[in-house]
Order: C-alpha cells, then structure tokens, then sequence
C-alpha cells in the first residue's frame, strides 16, 4: 500500500476569538477514526509558527516561520492508502477543509523513522 504525507494548513493568525469551538475535538475524532480505520502510520501536531518558528537560511538564523504566508503548516500525518483517489478521500474528511485551512496530500518518496520514541 502506498503512503501519502497530509500536510494540514491552518490560518498563520488565529486569535482566540477567531477560533472555532470543537475545532480540536473535531481533529481528534477524525485521527481516531483513521486509527480505527488502519490507514494512520503517524500524526504530529505543530505549535503555532508565529510563536515558536526559527528559521534558517544560509548562515542566518531568524525567528518567525520561513516564508511570510496567510496560511502555515499547522501539524502533518502519514497515511496509508491503495492510491491517490483513495488518500484524497481519507484527507478530505480533515476538519481543516472546513476550518478555513486545507490539506495537501502528497505522496512520500522514501521515510525513516528511528526507534527513539518522540518527545514533546
């Protein structure tokens, strides 16, 4: 089966009045239902860009996330799925194609992945 990276897009300046109520639990049931599913390898979260984004280009360092945009990677999955078709439809049930982001879906060209467990 191949796999596909989901990148989830959010807007780069949200604040907490702008935010959607059960924005979170509606992510959290949809990765539980990829669970359930069998079709998620992984899932990640990103803290806000804004806040906590550093950049590097050459030699130097910057904060703030690489590229000034609307919209900013907001966490990214790995997904297992037959083809492009079927990827596009587990992807399109993401909360973020309502919540004024997206996904982009695209498939991996090769992974590693260590045996050290992530960290927060």
């Amino acid at each position: 089966m191949a796999q596909y990276a989901m990148l989830i897009y959010a807007k780069a300046h949200v604040d907490e009045t702008e935010s959607i109520p059960g924005a979170r639990e509606a992510h959290d049931r949809h990765f539980e239902d990829m669970v359930k599913a069998g079709v998620l390898v992984a899932a990640f979260a990103l803290r806000p860009a804004a806040d906590t984004a550093t950049s590097i280009r050459g030699d130097v360092v910057t904060d703030g996330p690489f590229v000034d945009a609307k919209e900013v990677v907001a966490g990214f999955g790995i997904i297992e799925a037959p083809d492009l078709d079927a990827a596009l439809e587990i992807a399109r049930a993401n909360p973020a194609t309502w919540q004024g982001g997206g996904v982009e879906v695209r498939p991996l060209e090769g992974a590693f992945i260590t045996d050290r467990p992530a960290t927060a």
